[in-house]
């Protein structure tokens, strides 16, 4: 969440950055409610502390009947007055949490018709013949089973089968080799979660629909960043180690609400993906450099595989609420005559980790602040299956597997079964 002094002493600033992503009307509605219950609470607060201070002066006198009396009178107004700003902090809290965070200066207003492409790799591959979908060719080869896992699961689910599961494998073998070359601390995290964890993560309380729930009111992870972002809450980090840098897998669950538009069928939308995902505890100093650093480990994963791609700053009412700057790297599905986000690189700054209190010491000023954190794709698998199944695709059916994947799969091809 965003800083209430920052809301209170630079109002302005909050306020242009803010309509980036928010209309005018809402946005003054919510900070008028936040600066009300932040003077209402600020006001109950001095009455307590000034009330429990008399009691406290109290006790170090000589009881007498009428100051036991009065204490006893003191006694119930703090109990009311504690429960009146116990409702405000919950009150105060929420319409905090609601805040989305500011964008960065570089960040353009509105949604996806202001997303600028930052950069292309690679051109888009012509065929001499006609072209098969990534469906078509996964059926075909026998390597994704979308049938027989509705059955089990119902729509938006598939298996990965054979020389599918495989490739599927080799490429996240291919990321984590990657990762541990550069450093990152790999990890497994559990893929269930509390509601403080979601809290933590930016996922509460706005996008609650979109989670699966159990019935222990624990949700199944959408991204390991809801896992790597609450590993260190609660704590204060050791400023000579930052930044920290991790990598973590899990598969991810979401529901992705909606009707799927025809080109959509397959893996392009579904509701269980393979993901590995870069995570960064920074200083805030350091912040844009880890971010720059995200955006180039995800892009040399994709071009690694020999993937035709492009990378976009989104728009502020394109990005997710908590992050102040989001890069998304897509790649090409030549049947869809577009480009699928494979990454998501985003810069939280110190939103998240106010609401995680994860802070470091600050050597310079004896103060404890904030880190800022960070979180990116690096890769989800999802949309990478179908541009290499369609991008390497041969006129006999069959697909060619990327070099990089090769050693990791052990096989240079996948041809159709006779």
């Amino acid at each position: 969440m965003l800083d209430i002094n920052k809301i209170r002493e630079h109002k302005e600033e909050v306020r242009t950055a803010l309509l980036k992503r928010m209309d005018a009307a809402a946005l003054n509605e919510a900070l008028t409610v936040i600066e009300e219950l932040d003077d209402a609470r600020r006001e109950i607060l001095k009455k307590s502390e000034e009330l429990k201070a008399e009691r406290n002066a109290a006790s170090k006198t000589k009881p007498t009947p009428e100051i036991i009396e009065k204490m006893k009178a003191v006694g119930e107004q703090i109990s009311q007055i504690d429960e009146q700003l116990k409702d405000i902090e919950e009150r105060f809290k929420n319409a905090m949490s609601e805040l989305p965070n500011m964008p960065a200066d570089d960040v353009l207003p509105g949604g996806k018709e202001n997303n600028k492409v930052i950069k292309t790799y690679g051109k888009q591959k012509k065929f001499s013949f006609a072209t098969k979908d990534h469906y078509d060719l996964a059926v075909a080869l026998d390597i994704i089973d979308y049938e027989r896992a509705a059955k089990m699961s119902g729509s938006g689910f598939w298996i990965y089968k054979g020389a599918g599961a495989i490739l599927e494998w080799a490429i996240l073998s291919y990321f984590i080799k990657f990762h541990q070359g550069n450093g990152y601390i790999f990890m497994i995290p559990p893929f269930l979660l509390t509601e403080q964890s979601a809290y933590t993560s930016g996922h509460l309380p706005k996008f609650r629909d979109d989670l699966f729930w159990t019935q222990d009111k624990l949700c199944l992870n959408a991204t390991s960043e809801m896992m790597l972002g609450n590993y260190h809450r609660d704590e204060i980090l050791p400023e000579n180690e930052l930044p920290y840098k991790y990598a973590a897998y899990s598969a991810c669950f979401r529901r992705e609400a909606g009707s799927y538009r025809k080109e959509e069928r397959g893996m392009i939308r579904g509701h269980q993906f393979n993901k590995i995902e870069m995570f960064h505890y920074a200083k805030p100093g350091q912040s844009w450099d880890s971010f720059a650093e995200l955006v180039g480990n995800a892009e040399k994963l994709v071009e690694g595989l020999g993937l035709h791609y492009q990378s976009v700053l989104l728009a502020a009412g394109d990005a997710t609420s908590a992050m102040a700057k989001t890069v998304d790297v897509e790649v090409w599905i030549p049947s869809m005559e577009g480009y699928k986000e494979v990454s998501s690189i985003s810069n939280a700054m110190d939103y998240q980790a106010r609401r995680g209190n994860i802070r470091f010491r600050n050597s310079a000023t004896g103060k404890n602040e904030f880190v800022h954190t960070l979180n990116a794709s690096g890769l989800a698998t999802s949309r990478l299956i179908p541009a290499i199944l369609e991008q390497f695709q041969n006129e006999d059916g069959s697909v060619n597997v990327p070099k990089a994947l090769q050693p990791f799969c052990g096989f240079e091809k996948i041809e159709v079964k006779k």
